[in-house]
C-alpha cells in the first residue's frame, strides 16, 4: 500500500474503476497578466499559463480537446470515465454566463463524471461558487486554488498578486458551499528554506482543504524566473533535495487529504532547468522509496491546531 493517499486510489474508491482527468484550455486570461493586477504575471508562469497550449498554439475547441484526449487516455489507461479539468490560466476569470457555457459544454458527454476548475483565490466570489455548487448533484466537483506559499513575503517576491489572507478567505467560502478544495503549493521558491516550506504544509493542513498538488519549481523559457536563473540569482533544487522535501511535507498533512500531484509536468521544449524535472516516473519512485526507507507516511506528524 502507498504511504500517502493518492488521487487515483481516491477515485477508485468513489467509482470502482480508473477515472482520468482531461486537461482543458478554455482560452481564458489572468488578471495578473492583463494589467488588472499586473502585466508581468507570476515569475514562473510561462506563455501557456501552466496549461496545455491547446487553445493558444493549436486553436482547438473544447470538443476537439476532449475528443483527442479521450482517445489517448482510453488507449493508455483504459479509462472509461473522465473529469473535465480546466487547467490553463484562470478558469473563473470570465462572466458567469460564459463560465456556465464552458462547463456545460465540457460535461455534455455521459462519460464525464467530474469537473475540476483551477483558478486564483482572488478570482472567486459567491456567484462563481454557486455555479460550481450547482453541478455537485450530478458530478464530482473540485475547485483548485493556487497558493504556492503560506508566506506573504514569498508571494510578493514571485509577484503572485494576492496575499495569504485572500487564499484563506476563499477556502472558507468554498467550504461554506460544500465544495472540495485543492491547494497548489510550490517547493523551492526563491528565498524559502525548508522550515518555511514546512510551515506552508502546516498552514494548509489546518484549513478545510481536501486535496493538495505539490509542484517542483522548475525554470521555463521566457519567464522572469528564467532571467534570474541565467543571471545566477536563483538555484534550482537538486533531485534528492526535492524528494526529501516532499516526504517531509507529506508527513505534516492530514492522512485523509488527497494528494493529487507530487511533482510537475514541464513541456520538454520549454524547460530550462533542472533537467531531472522531466524524470516524472523516477521522481515518484524515489519519493515512494524514501518514504519506505525512512518509515514515513502521510499524517505521521500531523497535529491539528487548536487556535
Amino acid at each position: 500500500m502507498k504511504r500517502y493517499r493518492d488521487f487515483n486510489s481516491y477515485l477508485r474508491e468513489l467509482y470502482g474503476e480508473r477515472v482520468q482527468r482531461i486537461s482543458l484550455d478554455a482560452g481564458l486570461g489572468c488578471p495578473n497578466r492583463d494589467g488588472t493586477i499586473s502585466e508581468k504575471g507570476c515569475i514562473f508562469c510561462d506563455r501557456l499559463g501552466s496549461g496545455t497550449g491547446a487553445w493558444i498554439d493549436r486553436g482547438l475547441s473544447l470538443k476537439q480537446q476532449i475528443s483527442n484526449a479521450r482517445s489517448y487516455v482510453q488507449r493508455r489507461y483504459r479509462a472509461k470515465k473522465f473529469i473535465a479539468y480546466f487547467q490553463s490560466f484562470t478558469n473563473t476569470y470570465a462572466p458567469i454566463e460564459h463560465l456556465k457555457a464552458l462547463y456545460d459544454q465540457a460535461l455534455e458527454s455521459t462519460d464525464m463524471v467530474g469537473l475540476s476548475v483551477a483558478t486564483r483565490p482572488d478570482c472567486v466570489d459567491a456567484d462563481v461558487l454557486d455555479l460550481l455548487q450547482s453541478y455537485q448533484g450530478d458530478y464530482l466537483v473540485w475547485v483548485e486554488y493556487g497558493l504556492q506559499s503560506a508566506h506573504d513575503k514569498t508571494l510578493e517576491r514571485i509577484n503572485r498578486g494576492h496575499d495569504v489572507a485572500c487564499f484563506e478567505r476563499s477556502v472558507f467560502l468554498a467550504n461554506e458551499h460544500g465544495l472540495n478544495v485543492c491547494a497548489h503549493v510550490i517547493l523551492g521558491l526563491p528565498g524559502e528554506n525548508r522550515e518555511m516550506m514546512m510551515q506552508t504544509a502546516r498552514f494548509i493542513s489546518n484549513l478545510p482543504i481536501q486535496g493538495v498538488k505539490i509542484h517542483l519549481l522548475y525554470v521555463v523559457k521566457g519567464t522572469q524566473l528564467a532571467k534570474l536563473y541565467e543571471e545566477g540569482e536563483f538555484r534550482c533544487l537538486e533531485q534528492e533535495e526535492y524528494v526529501d522535501l516532499v516526504v517531509d511535507f507529506l508527513e505534516s498533512l492530514p492522512s485523509d487529504m488527497v494528494i493529487q500531484r507530487l511533482t510537475g509536468d514541464p513541456v520538454r521544449s520549454e524547460l530550462v532547468a533542472p533537467s531531472w524535472a522531466m524524470e516524472k516516473s523516477r521522481n515518484l519512485t524515489l519519493i515512494a522509496e524514501t518514504l519506505e526507507r525512512k518509515n514515513i507516511w502521510q499524517g505521521r506528524l500531523y497535529r491539528k491546531s487548536t487556535s
